[in-house]
């Protein structure tokens, strides 16, 4: 299973404004088709948080299309009808939450400061902020400027960051063998 958001597909403005490292919109377009299908097959899970596409409901079906895997959409800002309604989503909707390998997690397209079971571990997967936020434990943005220009397993984004250990106690043979 895979996450992205923020694709902005025939989107014109990230170049600018998120000054992505491509020549032009063709070739960004291009990068982030090859990188999606680089990474997911054709029968993985992908979970698009948001901002997926501009242009008409052709354009966006055609993009779909291209990319591999079984796609749902967690709707974003820029997400119009045309991309709600575009062939190729398997669901759409605005909000969702999933338990994957006992892990509770949260999928919205925008970052929450609190989220539903944030108390007993749930992680907060999120897009919107284009990799520009300050990192909050068990938050990650699954944004495309985050991670390459390509989708990622929930496993890739755990390891991204270090584990906090538990400080050794008096009890513990580590501490007594230094």
């Amino acid at each position: 299973m895979f996450f992205t958001a923020d694709t902005h597909f025939n989107d014109p403005r990230v170049l600018r404004i998120d000054r992505r490292p491509f020549a032009d919109l063709a070739d960004h377009d291009a990068a982030l088709i090859d990188r999606w299908n680089a990474v997911v097959g054709p029968d993985d899970i992908v979970w698009h948080l948001g901002d997926f596409a501009r242009g008409d409901a052709a354009a966006k079906a055609s993009l779909l299309s291209r990319l591999n895997g079984r796609k749902q959409l967690v709707t974003g800002n820029n997400d119009d009808a045309d991309t709600i309604a575009a062939p190729g989503w398997q669901t759409v909707q605005a909000y969702r939450e999933l338990t994957i390998d006992d892990r509770r997690v949260v999928l919205c397209h925008y970052a929450f400061r609190t989220w539903n079971g944030m108390g007993k571990g749930a992680i907060d997967l999120h897009g919107h902020s284009h990799g520009r936020l300050k990192k909050m434990t068990r938050q990650f943005d699954v944004g495309v400027d985050a991670w390459d220009f390509r989708p990622v397993t929930l496993d890739e984004m755990l390891a991204s960051r270090p584990q906090r250990r538990k400080a050794a106690g008096p009890d513990d043979k580590a501490s007594s063998e230094a």
